[in-house]
């Protein structure tokens, strides 16, 4: 009896995989659709209603201090009720901020705005912890292709996003609406899709399944894994490190560059093109990425990170602010920058985090990862109302090489 039941197995739980997989990557695809379109707009909505270029990275900044929370919050979600709960419920939570930003905008009512901005701030946390459902269902030495192929699936929604400025600025514009609301709206029925696709299809949660293809003991028992990774092993703060500095390198530049580019002239559809072009740079290299983790190792791939945000930060501040090809191409080695640290980070924090609390630990280092998007969001705006954008573009890039291969390399390879 036993030498048929092991054979059925493997077949069924491989489909059972692959259905978690491709339910994960339709989720993503609506995701990035509602995470891309309130990135481009923030900013300019928070120049025109406070009419101060300082205060242009408070949206950023609060919408990442709300992902801080909702990463913490979405985390033991995921833990304690699975992640189908977890990843539904903050998607449906980005939903309603979305809405609310609307609102508050048409409205010119800021605190509604403000609030709405925390709330929606939960969507960007639910579209960067699917990444570490997909990394779950992978053996280690697959981690960081299978962490690639979910980022991947973002690509399509988070480049149409910024691309529909103008469509959906027009929608609301014929609602009576301003314009800038228009991202928001999209996003509000995007979110709302990535919801309703998790919670109804996402059976069994991608927990389930790593735990009986990785830890197949412990899944029976119930029982404790260690607390600790093995000696010499990727350590959570080492990748944590690296995804926060560049989260907050990004993060940075990205904010004020539609508020740099059309202050010199260039319109919020330029604007939004750039910006759509930097979020797919952050996503479409996900499978490239994770392969070259896989092969040469997460701390070698981190490292390349720090080199190109500094590339890019450079390329930024020297561009000259007329040509929008130049800062196009800064933005997009930005994204590629990013995306390099985040697959290694991501494959170094689960490599090390116990079966048991993955999920919590993850989280957590998802919370140090948006304090530092909102730290870099409120400074960007002081930084350029100060000392200009070649100032902060250039800092950002320099920040990044003087931190993210001190901390990969810091530690000898397993």
């Amino acid at each position: 009896m036993s030498t048929t039941a092991a054979p059925t197995a493997a077949p069924d739980q491989s489909r059972a995989v692959r259905r978690t997989l491709k339910v994960l990557v339709v989720s993503q695809i609506f995701g990035g659709a509602g995470m891309a379109a309130g990135i481009t707009v923030g900013a300019l909505l928070a120049q025109d209603l406070f009419g101060s270029t300082s205060l242009t990275g408070l949206p950023v900044a609060l919408f990442t201090i709300g992902a801080a929370l909702g990463a913490a919050v979405l985390g033991r979600v995921c833990q304690r009720s699975g992640r189908r709960l977890g990843l539904a419920l903050g998607n449906g939570l980005a939903a309603l901020g979305s809405a609310g930003v609307a609102a508050g905008a048409a409205a010119r009512w800021p605190v509604l705005l403000l609030a709405a901005l925390f709330v929606y701030g939960a969507g960007t946390a639910t579209g960067l912890l699917v990444r570490y459902a997909g990394a779950d269902l992978a053996p280690p030495e697959r981690r960081g292709r299978a962490t690639g192929t979910v980022l991947f699936a973002m690509t399509l929604g988070a480049v149409a996003g910024p691309s529909l400025v103008g469509p959906t600025g027009a929608l609301a514009h014929a609602w009576g609406m301003p314009r800038l609301t228009g991202p928001f709206l999209l996003a509000a029925a995007a979110y709302a899709v990535a919801a309703l696709v998790l919670l109804l299809w996402l059976r069994p949660g991608p927990p389930s399944s790593a735990s009986s293809r990785h830890a197949p003991a412990v899944a029976a028992r119930g029982g404790a894994t260690p607390l600790r990774p093995a000696p010499g092993g990727p350590g959570v703060v080492t990748g944590a490190t690296v995804m926060i500095t560049a989260q907050l390198v990004m993060i940075a530049v990205m904010t004020m560059t539609p508020v740099h580019m059309t202050g010199h002239g260039h319109t919020p559809q330029a604007a939004g093109l750039v910006i759509a072009l930097h979020v797919g740079a952050m996503f479409l290299p996900s499978p490239l990425s994770g392969l070259l983790a896989d092969r040469f190792g997460t701390r070698a791939v981190a490292t390349a990170s720090g080199a190109v945000l500094l590339s890019a930060g450079l390329l930024a501040g020297l561009a000259p602010p007329a040509s929008a090809p130049v800062l196009a191409c800064a933005l997009v080695l930005l994204g590629v920058g990013w995306n390099l640290a985040l697959i290694s980070g991501t494959a170094l924090i689960t490599d090390a985090a116990p079966v048991r609390t993955r999920a919590s630990v993850q989280g957590l280092a998802d919370v140090g990862m948006s304090v530092a998007g909102a730290t870099g969001g409120m400074a960007s705006g002081l930084v350029v109302g100060g000392s200009g954008y070649t100032t902060l573009s250039t800092a950002a890039g320099a920040l990044a090489l003087a931190v993210i291969p001190a901390v990969a390399l810091r530690s000898t390879a397993p």
